[in-house]
């Protein structure tokens, strides 16, 4: 019960930052690229420096191989900064829930990628999750109307995009993550994703006019919906499996709903709930039958 309660921490945390992005983005009319720099960078100096808390020198083990490092920079690149870019400009463009069910289809994006690139054939609970949550995404994308979008095309693209990108996010650091403390790995890649966007866009240019609300926001982006929630997840860890705690996960859009009905005045129809409540549904079914295929 204590992991479970922190795992649920964690979605719920990451539920606020995903509400609280959609106000930064829309309401603040923040552009991506500073955001995501300020963010990025912020949130990685401040994860290594927990991490060099933990581990002292330990931090700078990943660095011992080229392999390592070839990992680090792939999980930075193609899974860090691609899925924090690609989700923003979903939640910009769409609505945060709608960004948050499309980002949750990751697991299945997984499946697919095991099966194109390794040749294993899904499970059979995997093909009935598949199903279920593509009937579960037309209905909340298209109210059951196939001639209507709840959202505009270009937010469902960048959505579907954020799902695959959350996909390598998972699987890119792996290995690494395996050898090396998870805070360290992902302060790394935090970094490192922080360094290259300011390449592009340093934080210092085209900054918007700096208000108590929009620190308040930025704030709680980076620490509640990066800090906190990544360090109540790896506390979950000591008390839960990772399957039960994954599971736990769905909590996330649920709240995200929630919050942007009461803050953001997000109107919902019954049939985009269904469809929204159909994908976390068969996700679950994912996740609790690959926990354990004997029950496929």
């Amino acid at each position: 019960m204590q992991g479970i309660m922190w795992a649920m921490l964690a979605s719920t945390l990451w539920g606020i930052s995903g509400t609280v992005m959609q106000f930064v983005s829309q309401n603040q009319a923040i552009p991506a690229d500073w955001f995501l720099s300020v963010r990025t960078l912020s949130a990685g100096v401040i994860l290594l420096a927990i991490g060099a808390v933990q581990q002292g020198r330990g931090i700078f083990k990943v660095f011992h191989s080229w392999a390592s490092v070839g990992q680090l920079v792939a999980y930075a690149t193609l899974g860090l900064m691609a899925n924090m870019y690609t989700f923003y400009v979903s939640i910009e463009k769409g609505t945060a829930a709608a960004a948050t069910i499309l980002q949750y289809l990751s697991p299945l994006f997984i499946v697919l990628g095991t099966l194109a690139f390794k040749r294993e054939w899904p499970l059979r609970t995997d093909m009935i999750a598949f199903g279920v949550s593509l009937l579960g995404v037309f209905l909340a994308i298209t109210r059951g109307n196939i001639h209507e979008l709840a959202i505009p095309m270009d937010a469902l693209v960048w959505g579907v995009l954020s799902g695959v990108t959350a996909a390598l996010y998972v699987v890119l650091p792996r290995k690494i993550v395996s050898e090396n403390s998870p805070v360290v790995i992902l302060g790394w890649g935090t970094l490192i994703a922080g360094v290259l966007f300011n390449l592009y866009h340093p934080l210092w240019r085209g900054a918007p006019k700096i208000t108590p609300s929009l620190v308040l926001s930025i704030g709680a982006i980076v620490l509640i919906g990066t800090i906190f929630a990544f360090l109540s997840l790896l506390h979950s860890l000591q008390f839960a499996p990772s399957a039960v705690v994954s599971i736990v996960d769905a909590v996330q859009p649920v709240v995200t709903f929630i919050l942007s009905i009461i803050f953001l005045g997000l109107k919902v129809s019954f049939i985009e709930i269904i469809g929204s409540v159909l994908v976390v549904f068969a996700i679950y079914i994912l996740q609790r039958f690959r926990s354990d295929p004997n029950l496929d």
